[in-house]
């Protein structure tokens, strides 16, 4: 199947004109959730044999690309759901059945949702500030504070983790599980009041000594870097389809500016078309270009991990390295499709304003410029000296 056919312009059209709607009310994208779900689009990696489509991550990531032409926030949160069945797929790619779990449940229609982002902490998978207590029997208690929590009016799977200090001799150990939208001792803050990305309704969420029992723990790991096929797992969905989201940004940028700039004339040369201005003509060549190198990228990593390619210590740095080239390359795009397009595109309501404020979020999610840029220097030069 392609991205044209799992995403018919009829629907993709349906759900770009909501967009703005729930932008301007900062609402959750329920119709476009329904929409969704009723086209299969949750079970893009969910096996035939049981309902799904059985994609991979590269056709997924296209799958991704296109619904951000349409609805950039829709498309960022629906990515949170499928991380982490495209985990679920990577990892059995690879014989793991760990969480074979998780796409059993989505093929049922479960939601499932990222709650691993915690304030302050760089470490993001390698260390966490939520306290996980182990509980007799098997289970955890979780007691800590997650925030961009995508999808929190519509998860009803939770994926979380935190740190039992006192295991491994002390060192501690990272515990991951799933919650359910009924498990008790956790409350949703409504405290999602942001400049972009508003539809996606990323909470915080509080944890306050929720159980999760043994049965939804799905791995125990040391503190710090480690090769578990997990962590590659999470960083190959989390990043390409990150990429994805952000580089149907920029496409979508181009095509706006590139309309707007056939529509606008000048009155200083008479009529004459902007599209004849040597400036202007500059600016859309160098936003195409660099789209033009931002999608063989995208196709190349996320083929990569379907074929399980082996990159060894280069696999990490492969895929920080995708995600900071689309979200910085979109960020370029939308600003040049603005300077081409003109003031008319400043005002509030215009779809270039609303992908102005969308595309800077890019800058936050994991990993960050800095941490991207010390990743893959790490691996070409080695680690600093102490």
């Amino acid at each position: 199947m392609t991205p044209e056919n799992i995403l018919p312009e009829a629907l993709l059209e349906s759900i770009r004109g909501r967009a703005a709607g729930y932008d301007r009310d900062n609402t959750f994208f329920f119709e476009d959730l329904e929409e969704l779900a009723a086209a299969g689009y949750l079970k893009l990696f969910v096996p035939a044999s049981d309902g799904g489509m059985g994609l991979g991550l590269e056709t997924a990531a296209q799958c991704q690309r296109r619904l951000a032409t349409a609805a950039p926030a829709t498309a960022l949160a629906i990515n949170m759901h499928l991380v982490w069945t495209g985990v679920a797929h990577v990892l059995a790619a690879r014989g793991d059945a760990s969480l074979e779990f998780v796409l059993q449940e989505a093929a049922r229609g479960e939601i499932f949702a990222f709650g691993n982002s915690e304030a302050g902490n760089d470490a993001v998978l390698f260390d966490s500030t939520t306290a996980a207590t182990p509980l007799p029997g098997g289970g955890y208690s979780f007691t800590g504070t997650k925030i961009f929590t995508s999808l929190s009016p519509a998860w009803t799977r939770l994926g979380i983790f935190g740190k039992d200090a006192h295991a491994r001799a002390g060192e501690g150990e990272l515990v991951h599980g799933f919650i359910g939208r009924d498990t008790p001792d956790y409350a949703i803050l409504d405290d999602w009041d942001t400049l972009g990305m508003r539809a996606s309704q990323s909470n915080t969420t509080v944890l306050d000594g929720v159980e999760v029992g043994p049965d939804r723990i799905f791995r125990k790991l040391p503190v710090g870097p480690n090769a578990d096929p997990l962590i590659f797992a999470i960083f190959a969905c989390f990043e390409s389809l990150l990429a994805a989201v952000y580089t149907g940004i920029g496409e979508r940028a181009l095509v706006l500016g590139v309309e707007a700039v056939k529509r606008r004339t000048s009155f200083k040369n008479a009529g004459r078309s902007y599209a004849q201005d040597p400036d202007i003509r500059r600016k859309v060549a160098e936003a195409a270009m660099a789209m033009d190198s931002l999608y063989p990228h995208l196709l190349a990593v996320t083929r990569d991990v379907d074929a399980l390619a082996e990159h060894g210590p280069l696999w990490f740095p492969r895929l920080v390295g995708l995600k900071v080239h689309a979200t910085e390359t979109a960020r370029r795009v939308v600003d040049l499709a603005i300077r081409v397009s003109g003031g008319s595109s400043y005002f509030s309501g215009s779809e270039l304003e609303r992908l102005y404020r969308d595309v800077l979020a890019g800058m936050f999610h994991p990993s960050d410029d800095e941490s991207a840029h010390n990743t893959v220097a790490n691996a070409w030069l080695g680690p600093l000296a102490d």
